[in-house]
């Protein structure tokens, strides 16, 4: 069966008018197609288009050239843009610029009054959405009262009100310390397990690397795509671009420059120590101990 696509990038470029006299080209025909229940991660280093790109899935950038649908309907078409942000929902970078009102679930009803949702739907939705975030007992808190990653939670339950198809975060974690990155990246875990669509923009490699698909941006253009195994396998190229790999990939490949049989095609935490684990039974079983 062929994969539905909730967003076509058609042949898009795009810049941005500094002045009159000075133009900065940032897209450069750009053609993806993002899928229903896909977890997509974009990655390039600063100035490659990516967030550019992003702000185009959901009707805030519009191509200058090309075409961006979402479930049909064209980015385009203005009188249509609450509609496409309500399936394509978007978290920035900054959570303190998303927040709107003084309260918790104020803030997250803020796009639902705007769409006129009658108050008992309304209330529902926001039970909801900060349920699925795990910020219902924060629900009463004035948000500057929240940590980073607490704010950036009432952020996304702020979309998530709005019950779309597919979230985008455009480097939604890079502000926040470790600790708030994994609590943004458990909620985003369990949003996709449940089926919504997730684009995530990001430098934190270790993200990327729980994704389904890779597009790599360089100079506008989309130049690699894959899994995430394929990408972080082609280390050399990723390093001409000026980007890295999960540290799970790093130590998989000294330790195998070191002992061949250790696997290098390793992304993850747990598959290091999974593949010691191998290493040591194959050894334990040829000693016969």
């Amino acid at each position: 069966m062929a994969k539905e696509a909730i967003i076509r990038v058609e042949q898009v470029a795009f810049s941005y008018q500094m002045n009159q006299e000075q133009v900065i080209p940032v897209l450069h025909d750009v053609s993806l197609e993002v899928y229903s229940g896909e977890y997509l991660a974009i990655i390039g280093h600063n100035g490659s288009g990516k967030s550019t790109l992003s702000k185009h899935l959901n009707g805030i950038l519009t191509p200058q050239q090309g075409d961006v649908w979402v479930n049909g309907i064209n980015t385009r078409e203005k009188a249509r843009i609450y509609e496409i942000r309500s399936q394509v929902g978007m978290v920035f970078q900054h959570p303190d610029n998303q927040i709107v009102a003084t309260i918790v679930e104020d803030d997250v009803a803020f796009g639902l009054e705007n769409l006129g949702v009658p108050a008992a739907e309304m209330n529902e939705r926001v039970n909801f959405a900060l349920e699925a975030v795990g910020m219902s007992e924060f629900r009463h808190r004035p948000p500057h009262h929240l940590s980073g990653g607490q704010k950036q939670r009432v952020a996304i339950a702020g979309i998530l009100a709005m019950k779309p198809q597919c979230l985008v975060l455009d480097e939604a974690t890079s502000m926040l310390d470790s600790y708030g990155r994994q609590e943004i990246l458990s909620v985003v875990r369990k949003l996709h397990q449940e089926g919504m669509t997730i684009v995530t923009v990001t430098h934190h490699m270790s993200e990327v690397a729980e994704a389904d698909r890779v597009l790599v941006m360089e100079g506008g253009q989309i130049v690699m795509e894959g899994t995430p195994r394929e990408i972080f396998a082609q280390q050399e190229r990723l390093h001409e671009l000026h980007l890295d790999v999960p540290d799970a990939s790093r130590i998989a490949g000294l330790v195998h420059a070191k002992n061949p049989a250790f696997s290098s095609a390793i992304i993850h935490n747990q598959e290091i120590i999974d593949e010691v684990k191998r290493l040591h039974l194959r050894r334990a079983e040829a000693s016969g101990t």
